[in-house]
């Protein structure tokens, strides 16, 4: 059975830290792009941070540059996404996805594989 499930949310106090993790079955995670993406009440799901498994090269929106990061371990079949200095703007349902071959990993068309998502709050 194809599975992708995200775990790591919380409540999270502005300025802190958290890690997301993205664990796949029934699929071999290395062989796809990855994308992390998010949802906030009343907004459209956005593109967050991905990695193409072509090169491991990575693309982040604008809002995230130099505060999240997104990694593999490969031997784990797991994707993270640590995120640092969350703002309260950061809160969201995040949710991890897979797919083969994108061009724009940050577009969520195109991706095979959704998991369930993950409820992040940034709030004091």
């Amino acid at each position: 059975q194809v599975q992708v499930v995200e775990s790591g949310g919380g409540l999270v106090q502005p300025g802190g830290s958290l890690r997301l993790s993205c664990a796949a079955s029934g699929f071999t995670l290395d062989y796809y792009d990855i994308g992390w993406f998010r949802q906030a009440p009343g907004k459209d799901r956005e593109g967050v941070a991905c990695m193409h498994s072509s090169d491991d090269s990575t693309v982040y929106a604008d809002s995230v540059k130099g505060r999240f990061t997104i990694s593999r371990d490969n031997a784990k079949n797991t994707v993270y996404l640590q995120m640092n200095s969350l703002k309260p703007e950061d809160t969201a349902v995040y949710y991890c996805a897979a797919g083969a071959g994108l061009l724009y990993c940050l577009d969520q068309l195109g991706y095979d594989y959704w998991g369930q998502g993950t409820q992040v709050t940034v709030s004091s």
